[in-house]
């Protein structure tokens, strides 16, 4: 997995959620929460550009569209791993605790909980 800085990954979030989107409009999304330059997002973009995490989709004037490379899990999935070696020691049934005793969950999370538990239960079963 190709390490990616808490920027870098924040961007991602945004491309993998539109898909595809210009660096002014990535900005503009950022700009709601940070205080940042356009030409700092634009070096992001770059950056990541340049690892294989964006690639140009299409050019509409002088706008360049960029659109994700890799999956969200494929960068998630690893993250998450790495999170529960260091926090919880590899453990992940404090995490799992932790979700449920401490986090606000609606009844909509808490009934796809219990789905993912009976299907991994039917897995440990067979």
């Amino acid at each position: 997995m190709m390490a990616l800085s808490n920027f870098e990954l924040e961007v991602m979030q945004l491309f993998w959620h539109h898909k595809e989107a210009s660096a002014p409009e990535i900005h503009k999304q950022i700009a709601h929460t940070r205080d940042v330059k356009y030409s700092t997002v634009k070096t992001i973009i770059d950056r990541l550009e340049k690892k294989g995490s964006l690639k140009r989709s299409k050019t509409q004037g002088r706008t360049i569209f960029y659109a994700p490379t890799t999956e969200k899990q494929s960068v998630s999935v690893p993250l998450i791993k790495d999170f529960i070696n260091k926090v919880f020691l590899g453990k992940s049934r404090p995490l799992a605790a932790h979700i449920l005793e401490q986090e606000a969950l609606s009844m909509d999370d808490l009934e796809y909980l219990e789905s993912v538990l009976k299907e991994r239960k039917k897995d440990l079963q067979k």
